[in-house]
């Protein structure tokens, strides 16, 4: 599953559209991703470009924080228990899927 601060509509919009097979929950306000030390907010420059985009990031979150979430991939076994977790500011950087596979076999 994924997490993510759009509201459902917009989830299940993005779902539709990539053809995902997982679950996009929401995280109203950021709140789970501040939970984990995830949640930043755009500074001026950034609020000023994403203005300039098409996508209103109040609509699509449905509030106006200015938040969002640190791009970060957990592997949670089922006592709740973190087995893998990555994260990195720069959301170009993802893990790799086989890293985050080879985290799943090991539980």
């Amino acid at each position: 599953m994924a997490i993510s601060p759009q509201l459902p509509e917009h989830n299940r919009e993005l779902i539709k559209h990539r053809q995902l097979s997982f679950e996009i929950l929401t995280d109203r306000g950021n709140e789970v991703a501040a939970k984990f030390g995830l949640r930043f907010a755009l500074p001026q420059y950034l609020r000023d470009l994403y203005a300039t985009f098409p996508l209103d990031l109040a609509k699509f979150n449905g509030d106006a924080s200015w938040t969002l979430p640190i791009p970060a991939r957990f592997v949670i076994d089922r006592t709740g228990v973190i087995r893998y977790a990555e994260a990195d500011p720069d959301y170009t950087t993802r893990p790799e899927p086989s890293e985050t596979i080879a985290a799943l076999r090991r539980l």
